[in-house]
This record gives C-alpha cells, sequence and structure tokens, in this order.
C-alpha cells in the first residue's frame, strides 16, 4: 500500500458556517497505479491532490503514506516525506522565472543532496530524454507553453520520485503536445511502475488511468 486516506473532512469558516472541500473521503493507493480523479470545477479535486501531495493540511481523518502518519507528523518531517517520494506536475507549471531550464532541473535534486558532478549527468540524461538540450541556457519565459510544460514533467521525474501528481498536466497544451505527455506518463507507469494521480477534465486523458474516482461537491461519487 503506497498511501491510504482515512475519512478526510476538510473545511473553510465563512460567515460563522462551515464549509466542505472535502467531506468523508477514503482512498486506498496501491503502488503501481495510475488514477484519474474528475469533476466538476470546485469540487475539491485539486484540493484532494494538495492533500495527497502534503501540500495542504486537512481537518479531520488520518492520513498514511508509505507506513508514515503524516496527520501526526511534523511540518519538517512532511516536507521530506514529500520531497523525497512525490513529483508534481502543475498545469501552471511553476518554473522558476529566474533560474535557467537547466537550473530549473537541478532544484529537485539540490534537496536530495546529490553530488555536483552526479547532478550534471541526470540533468544531462533528462535534458536528452525530452530533447531540450538546446533549451538548457534559456529561461522560462523564453519557451512556448508546451516547452514549459515539458520541463515542469522533467523536473517532477527528475529524483525518481515513487509518486506523481499531476494537476490538469495538459491544460495549456495542443492536442499533439498532450498525447505526448499522457504516453510519457503511461510509460512511466507501465514501464517504471511510478504510481500517478492526475486531475483532469479531459475524458480522453482520463482513460489512461486504470481507476478513475468522480467528486462532486467535496465527495467521492459512484458514477
Amino acid at each position: 500500500m503506497l498511501l491510504q486516506l482515512n475519512n478526510i473532512f476538510k473545511w473553510v469558516n465563512s460567515g460563522g458556517q462551515r464549509i466542505f472541500l472535502l467531506k468523508d473521503i477514503n482512498l486506498q493507493v496501491e503502488e503501481g497505479e495510475f488514477i484519474s480523479i474528475m469533476g466538476p470545477s470546485g469540487s475539491g479535486k485539486s484540493t484532494l491532490l494538495n492533500v495527497i501531495g502534503m501540500l495542504d493540511t486537512f481537518d479531520e481523518g488520518t492520513y498514511d503514506f508509505l507506513h508514515e502518519s503524516v496527520h501526526s507528523l511534523k511540518e519538517k518531517h512532511r516536507a521530506n516525506l514529500y520531497k523525497e517520494y512525490i513529483g508534481f506536475v502543475f498545469q501552471s507549471y511553476h518554473l522558476l522565472d529566474d533560474l535557467t531550464v537547466k537550473e530549473n532541473l537541478e532544484m529537485p535534486l539540490l534537496y536530495k543532496k546529490f553530488k555536483g558532478s552526479e547532478r550534471k549527468a541526470i540533468v544531462a540524461d533528462m535534458l536528452d530524454r525530452f530533447n531540450i538540450v538546446g533549451k538548457k541556457d534559456l529561461f522560462p519565459t523564453q519557451l512556448s507553453g508546451g516547452q514549459q510544460q515539458l520541463v515542469g514533467v522533467a523536473r517532477a521525474l527528475i529524483a525518481n520520485p515513487k509518486l506523481i501528481l499531476a494537476d490538469e498536466p495538459t491544460g495549456n497544451l495542443n492536442s499533439q503536445q498532450s498525447e505526448e505527455i499522457m504516453e510519457l506518463f503511461k510509460k512511466l507507469n507501465e514501464e517504471d511502475g511510478v504510481t500517478i494521480i492526475q486531475v483532469t477534465h479531459s475524458e480522453q486523458n482520463a482513460a489512461y488511468g486504470s481507476r478513475i474516482i468522480n467528486l462532486l461537491d467535496g465527495r467521492k461519487v459512484e458514477i
């Protein structure tokens, strides 16, 4: 078992009322699964992804990740856990504009204390794998949306995460680029055994998953 959410609730207080973002979510994810989370805007998809990725806390329930009780960990320990095992791919790239492509890719390796020579080799390998060697010294603003997303995916993968969390990973891409990214995820999942959880509006992208979870108003719904 990679992770397990039990009876997760998350809410905000507004005008003396509780507004629930997540209601009683139960989810078990085995290593090597490929899961798609779907639902209308405001249904809690990104919130759920952020809770799984430990970027967001919750108000009630328990969360176990690789047999660690996330809900009872101190923030620093939690941060170490997700830096070690989780790679994020965001729709809006989240690249650092003042760093070059090469430096953006290197960031996760610095967190993991790789030696300089190792970092160079791993970054070179990634640039090659994503056909972006020629872009290594450019800044994100000098790249097209598709290229920025490729760099975002490369950065998420560079430290060999066990789990990739992708929030609308092809939201800003054309259909050919979308397909390339989804095929890449499929390959990572099937050949490298990386667990993937993606949030998507696209039926086509969702179909890459072996399981689809539907959310409505913060609840899991069976379709």
